[in-house]
């Protein structure tokens, strides 16, 4: 199971990379909050989730809020700098 975790996170990223989709967007923050197939990772899921609702996904806004109240200021700040890089292309 732990090989194919990591190809559909990347076939999603891709999707989301290509396309700018909020929708695959969404689904990683889904992945990683609910540890759908991955470890559950809260800095992960905002990261994905504040990507998506910069792409214009409702429900990726309210579950990154929600995501927050539970995320110290570090955590946050970190998801927010994976997202920055992410979006650079890192």
């Amino acid at each position: 199971m732990t090989a194919t975790v990591p190809a559909a996170e990347a076939a999603l990223a891709k999707a989301a990379r290509g396309s700018n989709s909020s929708e695959a967007l969404y689904r990683l923050g889904i992945m990683y909050s609910t540890g759908q197939g991955v470890p559950q990772d809260n800095v992960a899921a905002h990261k994905w989730f504040n990507l998506a609702a910069m792409a214009g996904h409702q429900e990726a806004r309210t579950w990154r809020r929600q995501l927050a109240d539970e995320m110290s200021a570090a955590e946050i700040a970190d998801a927010q700098r994976q997202a920055r890089a992410w979006l650079a292309g890192a």
